[in-house]
């Protein structure tokens, strides 16, 4: 029935640092970038190796989120990667502040998290 996860939609406040953030840092390729002047909004698709993607949508005028992460609706968004360290020693050469690598107690997996330009937070979870 349900086959897997196709896209997670983000609302950001710079669409222009965030579309910088994730092409050039996370590495995510463009599918398709509109400008919806109806909405003078853009909406960039974005897709990983594996086929999921991210639809980054910029709306004038969009609430903050309301707390972090705590808020009621999606905590976080993660990504399977098959190093934490060296994907975090990664992101930390290009300025971007990871918090310390920790394991689970529960499924003895390794796992951190930083944020995206807005605040978001992403999570990198090592499976193996």
């Amino acid at each position: 029935m349900l086959n897997g996860i196709h896209h997670v939609a983000i609302i950001c406040s710079d669409y222009e640092k965030s579309k910088d953030f994730y092409t050039r840092i996370l590495g995510f390729k463009i599918v398709a970038e509109n400008y919806r002047a109806d909405r003078d909004s853009f909406k960039l698709d974005l897709a990983l190796a594996n086929g999921a993607q991210i639809e980054l949508f910029s709306f004038p005028g969009a609430p903050k989120r309301p707390s972090f992460p705590e808020a009621q609706g999606l905590r976080h968004l993660a990504f399977n990667v098959e190093n934490v360290a060296v994907v975090s020693q990664y992101l930390a050469n290009l300025g971007v502040e990871v918090e310390p690598i920790r394991v689970d107690e529960y499924t003895d997996k390794k796992f951190t998290f930083f944020s995206d330009p807005d605040g978001l937070p992403l999570e990198l979870y090592q499976q193996s």
